[in-house]
């Protein structure tokens, strides 16, 4: 049975909540590609211009290391001495230098300007602070930086020591130092604003001393540097460091966040969108339930059968099943004595019996009215027969007013491929085999044979209730002077003919008209009737007398009035009444006349 609850199914959801996982996972991978890419492109963006800014500080810084060259060249020159200092300081000084000094032996004895200045003459080599440098550079010959210190007119300076070596009798005599007290972070100002200007936070280190590895500020920017990249450079023996890092820090928090907020729009767009094509899925399945389900049983209707069989034949043509038809006996009758609400009863218990009686791969169908489809895979004819005899003969019933009432059902069955491969032929020999129930007095089932005949059942039914119940013997067979095939007799023409059922008549006449008459009579009988059909035009009925010879070859004259009739399914047909002589001559004093 089929069973449909709209919404109530909970696998419609699990696909959105795996797209919100999913999306949120995506998301944040998406954030940290981002972040870590946008980072990577801003670090070496920010390596790019500490390279280039190093360089131009360090340009800054030897504009007072060539002051001191210049002084240096000068003494050697003029063989350690300087009469001129003052002029020649003057003509190098500019606003990032505080003073220029010379040191000769290592004493500081001029230094410009001198004003302010004159706590600067001490003797280097023995001071505490100053000492350890002029001593470094005087044994390596190499240019000296200390500081920054505290100036007394304010700021912070560097100063820079070049020692001095004169050449004198052929050797190399130490003069002393020609020093430099360079102004910080004036002499390279200019290459911090250009960074700041920029969007970057510096940071300018140097070492304590040649020979320490520790460093100290040279400049710094008012924030702190988180994470900041740096490039290392010499200038005179001296390691300098310089530290950059954006102003505003290596995310983009605005980038992110529009991505966050764009990501997360089009998440719950996408996640609607599944959402509303699941619900209109879902929707478009359960209208199509309910166009393929019978609304009073609650099973398959025909559209839902034919689909289900197109199906099974498409997912596996090389299985086989049967398809049976069936329904109620004498429906009609219930709903006319019991009204239409015990004939819905009838229906809903003929389903139940059906759900309990045959496995729950079985698929079971109304097909209209009264009538029913049953598929059962992987059975045969031969295997469901015993099946199929049990369920039509056991008790079937239903109440009405508190009572019960039986009924009973006819069905026919026909087996997939070996009796059809095709599925509108195996559905109409299922139709033939219950039609040939029906024909033989209901309540009872058949399997297709290639000799019944695919006649539409309501056709059958209502000619057996007329036929039965006919003042005579009464038979149909086919108007065809090569094929005189018998197609049906009623209940009094069995008992004429000596059968209990249809079958035995069948058998005994081996379907054949002419082998009911004497064989001495065959020929002029036969002739006799088509002679009279054919006087006009086929439009006449016949009229005969013969010698019918019964099942157990005893015989009895008849009286033989014949119409042919074109039918849809057989084409011309003869309508066949037979009277027993005897009985016509116990109920009239005259005999009939006939033609012989």
């Amino acid at each position: 049975m089929i069973k449909h609850k709209f919404f109530q199914n909970k696998k419609i959801w699990i696909v959105p909540v795996m797209e919100l996982i999913i999306g949120c996972i995506l998301i944040v991978l998406l954030l940290n590609y981002v972040s870590r890419n946008d980072m990577r492109n801003k670090k070496e963006k920010a390596n790019a211009n500490a390279m280039t800014y190093s360089e131009r500080i360090a340009e800054d810084i030897n504009s007072g290391i060539t002051i001191t060259n210049c002084m240096k060249q000068i003494i050697i020159s003029e063989d350690g001495r300087c009469d001129k200092f003052s002029k020649i300081a003057q003509n190098l000084m500019d606003d990032s230098i505080q003073s220029i000094q010379l040191a000769p032996n290592g004493i500081v004895t001029e230094i410009y300007p001198e004003r302010g200045n004159e706590a600067g003459k001490i003797n280097l080599l023995s001071d505490r602070s100053r000492g350890a440098y002029v001593h470094y550079g005087k044994k390596h010959d190499v240019i000296v930086f200390q500081g920054p210190f505290g100036l007394k007119q304010g700021g912070k300076g560097i100063a820079v020591r070049n020692p001095v070596y004169i050449a004198r009798n052929g050797k190399k005599e130490f003069w002393g130092f020609t020093i430099a007290i360079i102004r910080v972070p004036d002499i390279f100002s200019n290459s911090m604003k250009a960074l700041e200007n920029f969007g970057y936070q510096c940071r300018l280190l140097k070492t304590t001393a040649p020979w320490s590895r520790k460093y100290v500020d040279v400049y710094h920017s008012e924030e702190n540097l988180t994470q900041p990249v740096s490039n290392q450079f010499t200038i005179a023996g001296n390691t300098w460091k310089l530290q950059v890092m954006p102003e505003k820090g290596w995310g983009n928090k605005r980038m992110l966040l529009f991505l966050l907020c764009g990501g997360s729009i089009v998440l719950l767009l996408l996640i609607g969108l599944t959402v509303a094509v699941m619900v209109l899925e879902e929707r478009r399945k359960y209208l199509r339930v309910l166009t393929e389900m019978d609304s009073l049983t609650r099973i398959y209707n025909r559209n839902g059968f034919d689909r289900k069989i197109d199906q099974l034949i498409a997912d596996r043509a090389d299985m086989h099943f049967v398809i049976a038809e069936l329904d109620i006996d004498n429906f009609k009758s219930i709903n006319d004595m019991y009204g239409h609400a015990a004939g819905d009863q009838a229906l809903k218990s003929l389903v139940a019996d059906l759900q309990k009686h045959f496995p729950k791969n079985a698929v079971i169908a109304r097909n209209g009215g009264d009538e029913f489809c049953l598929l059962l895979p992987n059975q045969t004819c031969e295997s469901i027969h015993d099946k199929f005899k049990e369920f039509t003969r056991s008790e079937k019933k239903f109440y009405h007013k508190g009572e019960v009432h039986s009924f009973t059902i006819s069905l026919g069955y026909a087996q997939y491929p070996q009796q059809a491969k095709n599925y509108d032929v195996l559905m109409h020999c299922a139709d033939a085999a219950l039609y040939e129930v029906k024909l033989r007095g209901k309540q009872g089932c058949a399997a297709y044979k290639d000799g019944f005949r695919q006649i539409r059942k309501q056709l059958g039914f209502g000619f057996m209730d007329v036929s039965k119940n006919l003042p005579g013997a009464f038979l149909i067979y086919k108007a065809d002077p090569d094929d005189d095939e018998l197609l049906f007799a009623n209940h009094e023409m069995l008992h004429l003919c000596g059968c209990k059922d249809m079958d035995e008549f069948f058998a005994y006449t081996k379907q054949k008209f002419c082998n009911l008459i004497n064989k001495q009579e065959q020929t002029e009988v036969e002739e006799s009737i088509w002679k009279q059909i054919n006087a006009n035009g086929g439009q006449e009925n016949d009229y005969v007398k013969f010698s019918l010879v019964r099942k157990d070859g005893t015989q009895v004259t008849v009286f033989d009035h014949g119409r042919i009739v074109e039918n849809i399914y057989y084409g011309r047909v003869f309508y066949v009444l037979l009277l027993n002589e005897k009985q016509i001559h116990l109920h009239y004093d005259k005999k009939s006349e006939c033609h012989i």
